[in-house]
């Protein structure tokens, strides 16, 4: 039966990334952290790439960059910005940030950087991005396309993918697979609980993470794939 996002809240960034490991696919992002110390946030992803403005190039007229995506948005869902990993200039501010909260999306990840931080903090609006600048877009970067797939740190991101985002990290589950994930996910989560209790009963962690748990995440025998098809 068809999951939807809710079938990985129970579960961080780290054992989602071990799910996709164990089914032959990365999905965690490298180089994306919270800006600042949110809670966890899963969602349905709706994606944003953005291209820098050629030198002599007018900004095209029309909304700011972002704002199509907010507005494709159903509440839940998590803004996925393609920006090349550029640090020179905020892919995503505060204003954004205010209309994104009211439309009742849960997170923005840039592959980038952020501005406004401490405005995203006031409202409790999570922000996943590589750095923060108060650096603006404007006359630096534009919009080239809102609901298509993008690539964040070499992670493909198609809209209708799930995000999962928390201390640690940005983890992309494909919505095809998210059956397959999530049900991978709960068995890792089952195993992992069991040795837990056990390291808390004082049984001897050699014993507990022993040679199967290395070996926990191997798919038919072989290593996880590097990237996602």
């Amino acid at each position: 039966m068809a999951q939807g996002p809710a079938a990985l809240e129970p579960y961080d960034s780290c054992l989602v990334s071990d799910a996709l490991e164990a089914c032959g696919m990365v999905g965690a992002v490298p180089g994306i952290r919270r800006i600042w110390p949110s809670g966890r946030v899963v969602g349905r992803a709706v994606t944003v790439r953005l291209r820098r403005l050629a030198p002599g190039e007018s900004p095209p007229e029309g909304p700011h960059l972002g704002a199509r995506a907010i507005e494709a948005s159903t509440p839940g869902d998590v803004i996925v910005v393609a920006h090349e990993g550029r640090t020179d200039s905020a892919g995503w501010g505060g204003l954004l940030c205010a209309a994104a909260a009211a439309a009742g999306v849960s997170a923005v990840v840039v592959d980038g950087a952020c501005r406004d931080v401490d405005d995203a903090v006031a409202m409790g609006f999570p922000v996943f991005a590589r750095a923060a600048t108060p650096l603006t877009a404007r006359g630096r970067t534009v919009e080239a396309a809102t609901g298509v797939p993008v690539q964040i740190g070499g992670i493909p991101v198609h809209p209708g993918d799930v995000v999962v985002a928390d201390g640690t990290g940005v983890v992309v589950v494909p919505q095809d697979r998210l059956d397959e994930v999530a049900a991978r996910a709960a068995d890792l989560a089952r195993r992992e609980a069991a040795m837990l209790a056990a390291l808390r009963r004082g049984v001897p962690p050699a014993q507990v993470l022993g040679g199967d748990y290395d070996r926990m995440l191997r798919t038919n025998g072989s290593t996880p794939a590097t990237v996602q098809d």
